[in-house]
């Protein structure tokens, strides 16, 4: 008698949803993560391995420099790192390994003759045989590995921000990176500017008080003290209330002052009384210990008036232009402010529950006079976010941690609030706006449209199926920030976790896939901007002083990225039947070399089903699940489209989760797309 076999048959998902941990398994699509840490949710699908982020001072970008050969005749003895020279060049380069023709070298100074002796520490231990060339490595996992060594010479150059402490603030305008760390002593706050030469310390020069202005001063003139003789040259005017010819009242900011003014005496422009001074001049500092927000915002329109704003909760808000630090007064008894926007023309700060701006196109204007106003929003501040729209419906959104506030209108003579009811509010710290504006709230992650649309339910929440994980961290957020080019709403959290929220529109709707990070280094501040150029750059301040950029090179500065994910258990659209598993075909895609790690595990990991044997993962993964995963021998993959892995499996059971992982400072991203399983169908679960 015959008998028919069922033949293999294959079954194909794609790597899609994020992670879920909340679901039932069986309702869970198989393509849903159930663990992941350092895999994103890909903005053109799969999950993909999340570049690095490598220390940044305005010098050349460690990921972005090369590795040379530098032919040689070895005779004598070397080691990594150590510094080779030229007997009659000088020129000299670091030692990162060797081959077969010479030494493989970095950070080459001067140019070698071809032909000299190469000395370390005056001891000739080579004969130079010919020029220096770019690569020359043997594989491409060696190419990999001189490519991170490289980076490693170079990222040794970088250092700190000067001072002690975290970094309280970093930001980017006019192409070029600011950060804000409290001095050696920790007696005041320090402002730096990143360089080709590394960071250098901003100084801010003096601002001199007056009243009376009878007559406009200008920036550009020179004041001189009718008494004093004192005199400097304005950069700053700031007029804080009153009328030019009569009352004016506010603050001249100076770069240096020759001499000092006298409280009382007349300033003059060219013989001419303008004002009257009140008080000395006094230097700008910042008190240590904020946390800084910014904005940059054009308040005059023209094409050189971009400037900086900001703000940290300890001292005044400020205006930078590149050159000049300006203190802005608003006149309030604790003037310091703590959040910030720029909404129609006009600067906002926060102060507890008070909301103020200053006058239309004025950010130094802060009388109702000139069009400043004052809004009480019942509850402390969380954070101001403009929402941008039409001429008609653009908003700001002004959060408490109990309500959300939506300011319309286009100034002080039509402005209307609309307010959620009371408790569902914000966390400080955690609103972004990409499209939608998101922040965190104790029920979860809430979107601005939803927060309107379902009142305070948790159906307002767009974090549903990582409910679980956001609840434990929602506590801890420390800081927030959009990802452009990724489409991405990225939330971090005191103690080094990230989420990163993908964000996709299609004909369906809306929806987000989120996945974890952890980092090696915390994050206390972070900025995302967009350059001149087009391009977007984000850099991050840390609790080591140093300033990174993250989205950068294929290391966390140097140290391993550990990554993973495990799929959800997938029964194959059968749940009720057994299967022999045969072998899981992955996609995968990237630019470079790339090596991985798979996994798998058999109907639940129950222990009645024989399971493969185990293999101990010691690289700081965070769940007891993955100690009972098997892992295959390594895949390697080489090659920029998209490409399969075959690797065998064996085992039967109902259903099977697939895990991919990586424990690398030298692959570059990639992706994992989908996966096929081949299998047999055996017979009925009893």
């Amino acid at each position: 008698m015959k008998i028919d076999m069922p033949g293999v048959q294959m079954d194909y998902f794609a790597f899609v949803g994020g992670l879920n941990t909340m679901s039932p398994p069986l309702t869970m699509k198989p393509g849903f993560a159930i663990e992941s840490q350092n895999f994103e949710a890909s903005v053109s699908g799969g999950y993909r391995r999340i570049p690095g982020y490598e220390r940044y001072s305005g010098k050349s970008s460690p990921s972005e420099q090369f590795y040379y050969t530098l032919p040689a005749t070895i005779t004598g003895s070397w080691a990594v790192n150590d510094t080779i020279t030229g007997a009659t060049s000088g020129a000299t380069a670091t030692i990162l390994g060797s081959t077969d023709t010479g030494f493989l070298v970095a950070n080459i100074s001067g140019t070698f003759n071809g032909s000299e002796n190469l000395q370390i520490s005056a001891v000739t231990v080579a004969t130079n045989t010919g020029a220096a060339f770019s690569g020359g490595a043997d594989t491409p996992a060696d190419e990999a590995t001189y490519t991170a060594a490289a980076a490693d010479v170079y990222r040794a150059l970088i250092a700190a921000v000067p001072g002690s402490g975290s970094i309280l603030g970093v930001w980017g305008y006019g192409g070029v990176v600011y950060a804000f760390r409290n001095n050696a002593g920790g007696t005041a706050c320090d402002m730096y500017k990143s360089s080709a030469s590394g960071w250098t310390q901003v100084t801010f020069g003096y601002e001199q008080a007056f009243t009376t202005g009878t007559g406009e001063i200008s920036d550009g003139d020179t004041v001189t003290g009718a008494t004093s003789g004192a005199t400097g040259t304005v950069k700053r005017v700031l007029r804080r209330t009153g009328t030019w010819g009569s009352d004016a009242l506010g603050t001249l900011v100076f770069a240096s002052i020759t001499g000092t003014f006298q409280n009382g005496e007349n300033l003059q422009v060219g013989g001419v009384t303008k004002a009257v001074a009140s008080g000395t001049q006094s230097a700008i500092t910042l008190l240590p210990g904020g946390k800084f927000r910014f904005v940059n915002y054009n308040f005059l329109g023209s094409t050189t008036t971009m400037r900086m704003y900001g703000c940290d909760g300890v001292n005044k808000g400020f205006e930078f232009d590149g050159t000049t630090f300006v203190p802005i007064r608003t006149g309030m008894t604790n003037d310091t402010p703590k959040f910030i926007a720029a909404h129609k023309n006009h600067l906002f700060f926060s102060f507890d529950s008070s909301v103020q701006h200053s006058g239309t196109g004025d950010p130094y204007a802060w009388t109702a006079v000139l069009g400043a106003a004052e809004i009480a929003l019942g509850d402390t501040c969380t954070g101001l976010v403009a929402h941008v729209g039409d001429a008609s419906n653009a908003a700001l959104v002004m959060l408490t941690r109990q309500r959300v506030n939506v300011l319309y209108g286009n100034d002080s003579s039509d402005w209307t609030m609309v307010s959620t009811e009371a408790e569902m509010g914000g966390i400080a710290y955690s609103q972004q706006k990409v499209g939608d504006m998101y922040w965190v709230d104790d029920r979860g992650i809430t979107a601005l449209s939803a927060a309107f649309q379902f009142g305070n339910f948790q159906s307002g929440t767009v974090s549903k199926n990582i409910q679980s994980w956001i609840t434990e961290q929602r506590t801890r957020v420390v800081d927030s920030c959009i990802s452009r080019e990724n489409n991405q709403y990225r939330i971090f959290f005191s103690n080094k976790y990230a989420l990163y929220g993908t964000i996709y529109q299609d004909a369906n709707g809306k929806r987000i896939d989120w996945m974890p990070m952890l980092f090696q280094d915390d994050v206390t501040c972070i900025c995302s901007s967009e350059w001149s150029d087009g391009s977007e750059k984000i850099f991050f301040g840390s609790s080591d002083g140093y300033v990174y950029q993250l989205d950068k090179g294929t290391s966390f500065d140097g140290d391993n990225i550990n990554a993973y994910f495990v799929a959800a258990y997938n029964n194959l659209k059968s749940p009720q039947i057994s299967k022999r598993c045969r072998k899981a075909v992955l996609e995968l895609k990237g630019e470079s070399y790339a090596a991985i790690r798979f996994g798998y595990k058999l109907g639940y990991n129950q222990t009645h089903i024989a399971q493969p044997d185990d293999v101990t993962v010691t690289s700081n993964l965070s769940a007891d699940y993955w100690d009972s995963f098997t892992w295959d021998s390594g895949a390697y993959w080489d090659g920029n489209t998209l490409a399969p892995i075959e690797i065998s499996i064996s085992g039967t059971a109902e259903n099977i989760a697939l895990a991919v992982a990586c424990d690398s400072a030298v692959i570059s991203p990639f992706t994992v797309t989908g996966s096929v399983i081949h299998y047999t169908p055996r017979r009925r679960i009893r």
